[in-house]
């Protein structure tokens, strides 16, 4: 199976879950135009795999894309076994892997639901190296 984006989603504000839509337009150094996560920082988008939010549904879970408050969700690759600084493109973006997993300061609500949320393990961030826009249905390419 190639990979594929399979949702892209985006919120206003910190510490919510994201909400799906048609596309996001990435900009350079900066992240997805109007999502609350945007920045000149290392963590300018965040991504989680589908077979993630998979793992937490087997819990019993009612969970969907943007829940973990991941940017692009895809379908089709282990995303934490691409290594830091390797690029990825998609769509018409291309984006740099700069961290894999991160540390929660506080629990979200998926974490009280369940004991347990995928994305400090699971989730990785980038940043953009080339803007465009991202859609459901984009192939995920990783570059050497």
């Amino acid at each position: 199976m190639q990979a594929r984006v399979v949702a892209v989603c985006a919120s206003e504000n910190k510490g919510e879950r994201k909400t799906p839509v048609d596309a996001v337009e990435l900009r350079v150094e900066h992240g997805i135009v109007g999502d609350a996560h945007a920045g000149e920082w290392h963590r300018q988008v965040s991504l989680l795999a589908e077979e993630s939010i998979d793992k937490m549904r087997r819990r019993g879970l009612s969970v969907n894309a943007g829940d973990f408050g991941e940017n692009i969700t895809t379908r089709g690759i282990d995303l934490t076994a691409l290594p830091v600084g390797v690029k990825v493109s998609m769509g018409e973006a291309l984006l740099e892997i700069t961290q894999i997993g991160k540390e929660c300061h506080t629990r979200c609500a998926i974490y009280y639901q369940a004991g347990d949320c995928v994305m400090p393990r699971e989730g990785i961030f980038a940043k953009v190296l080339r803007g465009g826009v991202v859609k459901p249905g984009d192939s995920l390419i990783v570059h050497d």
